[in-house]
């Protein structure tokens, strides 16, 4: 048995619950997981209440992408990795068929990396949604470029924290936007070249001025709503918006530049890189595992939490007043 997060309803935090279920062996292409540490994400927020790409099944639905610990046994077909394996978890799977929120856990081994030994596990369990994220859309997508200005809205998000370093890494030049100025010396320090706080300043304007008039080769949106019309304000003719969140409920347009020279406009989900295609994976693990061990890419902890105040981990989530990651962390005495 293991104690395992459940929820029999959508709804709030309150929804959630701890239960110990019956965790079994791992069949083949699986491995069990000892977990130690969890990445919280918006998609499990979102799965939760029911507002996310696909429903739980209720009652007794699971949740959780992220998660890094030690492989505790493996199935058939299994021949990367051993019990005593210490591991980290991408989002290669629906959370309908596994599911990261527990003390042990069973995932495909697809899903497993090695990660550096300098990083601890929750920094481990911090990485792969927001990394792999980011660097799809950056790179893989995006096509950004060495020494081209990239604007990432809603920066302070795991992801945005990911994609300025992701950015920096390569030469570019990350422009960040957050709502009020507490973050602005935050988002600074964490790499950004220019901070735009959207509740005083204009954003085209700041961005224009920051790139000389040119505007930036790629904008990522983390917003979305009426907010797009601005955005794509802000991308250099030629360039692109890749609208990835949707913090904002309100309904999207199709943003057009009013100088309707073309810009390339299109949505992106962390799937096309982790689910999506192989080589796409692989490279996404080459690339981020790499910047982990240069120190190029180190995750940014917020805040973390036992795996019992799974509850508070997502109203803090949801209060959106963090910088980085938030992380559960599993007691196993």
């Amino acid at each position: 048995m293991t104690r395992a997060v459940r929820f029999d309803r959508l709804g709030g935090p309150e929804v959630l619950r701890i239960e110990d279920v019956e965790v079994g062996d791992p069949g083949p292409r699986e491995v069990r997981l000892r977990v130690d540490a969890i990445g919280v994400n918006r998609a499990e927020t979102n799965f939760r209440e029911g507002t996310y790409i696909y429903p739980p099944a209720l009652p007794g639905s699971g949740l959780g992408y992220e998660a890094a610990g030690v492989v505790d046994a493996v199935g058939d077909e299994v021949d990367d990795f051993v019990p005593g394996d210490v591991v980290s978890a991408l989002p290669t799977f629906l959370m309908t068929d596994f599911a990261t929120y527990a003390e042990m856990a069973i995932l495909p081994a697809r899903a497993l990396v090695r990660h550096p030994d300098t990083v601890d596990a929750p920094h481990a369990a911090a990485t792969w949604m927001a990394y792999s994220t980011a660097y799809g859309m950056l790179l893989e997508f995006g096509g950004l470029a060495p020494a081209a200005p990239v604007l990432i809205t809603g920066a302070s998000s795991s992801v945005g924290i990911a994609a300025i370093q992701v950015a920096n890494s390569i030469g570019a030049i990350p422009i960040v936007t957050t709502r009020t100025e507490a973050k602005r010396q935050r988002l600074l320090d964490a790499g950004a070249a220019h901070v735009v706080v959207t509740e005083s300043q204009d954003v085209v304007k700041e961005v224009l001025a920051a790139t000389n008039g040119a505007g930036v080769a790629l904008a990522i949106d983390a917003v979305g709503g009426a907010g797009l019309n601005t955005v794509i304000q802000t991308v250099a003719p030629g360039g692109s918006l890749v609208v990835y969140g949707w913090l904002d409920p309100a309904p999207m347009p199709l943003p057009v530049h009013p100088d309707f020279r073309a810009r390339n406009v299109r949505t992106y989900a962390f799937t096309e890189v982790t689910m999506a295609d192989d080589a796409r994976l692989e490279r996404a693990k080459r690339f981020v595992t790499a910047g982990l061990r240069s120190g190029a890419l180190s995750p940014v902890i917020d805040r973390t939490f036992d795996l019992t105040e799974v509850v508070e981990a997502h109203r803090y989530l949801e209060a959106n007043a963090q910088l980085g990651k938030v992380v559960l962390t599993v007691n196993h005495s």
